[in-house]
């Protein structure tokens, strides 16, 4: 697929692939793929960070290499590590006579290189999408580390020396901003918020998604789900939730969503049990009191 030439581009291409960004997002997404700079992509969780990254490798048409971050993540997990079986069995085939030089230089061959996501991405033949995901849940010397790969899009590995990128990958960093960054990440990067969409933006996500919903249960749903993200609640409902909750709505056939159709499918986006207990009460109860205040036929 050619490059998109501008940022209408790439609002079009992400619509084509089921992403409907807003006007920042498609802006930082184009200049992903014209300046080279990573993209550091902040907000809470559910609000289509990772989805992001993974609609622009679908529009670009490139592979998606996904490193998925956690606490204690190492370089061994995240970039490579050596083979020690391969390289062992090469040492016990080797002669008797055979000095350690020669064998160490046998032994430390791309050969017995066992590429992680960052190196995957690095050492593709074919250009890449590459996913950092949550990023905030590491900590800052693993951010040290990463900070020749955004720079220069190059590793060092001291027994092989500096590895170039063959391509130039696509690098988006998300965080659910669970704690901040160092500067030196930051200023490598470019940027973008991502909240929860406003409501029209989200309805029309929705309808994206789950074109066969009438306008008006979609609506509905929407406007539902905006009262429910207002609870002081353990885990709002996400984007993807919503979408989720659409398509539960088809299946079952609702052609309104009532106080009884909300407590039979609340569950589809709340997901905690005090949760439940707050959503049924603040929200239910509005439901229930809109059924009981119509006239009666």
């Amino acid at each position: 697929m050619p490059e998109p030439t501008s940022v209408t581009d790439v609002a079009g291409g992400l619509r084509s692939v089921g992403y409907l960004p807003g006007e920042s997002t498609a802006l930082v997404s184009f200049l992903a793929t014209k300046l080279g700079k990573p993209v550091l992509v902040e907000g809470p969780a559910g609000v289509g960070k990772t989805e992001l990254a993974k609609a622009l490798a679908r529009y670009l048409d490139r592979r998606l290499v996904r490193l998925q971050c956690y606490e204690g993540l190492d370089e061994a997990k995240a970039l490579y590590e050596w083979n020690y079986r391969k390289q062992l069995l090469r040492i016990q085939t080797e002669s008797a006579g055979t000095g350690w030089e020669e064998v160490q230089e046998d032994i430390f061959g791309e050969e017995f290189l066992l590429r992680r996501p960052l190196m995957t991405a690095i050492a593709s033949d074919e250009p890449v999408v590459l996913l950092i995901d949550e990023i905030d849940k590491t900590d800052q010397e693993f951010e040290a580390m990463l900070l020749e790969l955004l720079s220069d899009f190059q590793i060092s590995i001291p027994e092989l020396g500096r590895i170039e990128a063959r391509t130039h990958p696509v690098v988006l960093l998300t965080s659910n901003n669970t704690r901040e960054l160092t500067e030196a990440l930051k200023r490598r990067c470019l940027y973008l918020w991502l909240d929860y969409p406003e409501l029209e933006h989200e309805l029309g996500i929705v309808r994206l998604h789950s074109p066969e919903l009438s306008e008006t249960v979609a609506r509905k749903l929407v406007q539902i789900i905006h009262q429910v993200r207002e609870l002081d609640l353990k885990k709002p409902p996400s984007i993807a939730e919503s979408i989720d909750w659409a398509r539960a709505l088809l299946l079952l056939g609702a052609s309104d969503i009532d106080h009884a159709v909300f407590r039979e499918t609340m569950s589809v986006i709340v997901k905690h049990r005090t949760d439940l207990d707050t959503v049924a009460e603040r929200v239910g109860v509005k439901l229930e009191a809109r059924v009981s205040d119509r006239p009666a036929a």
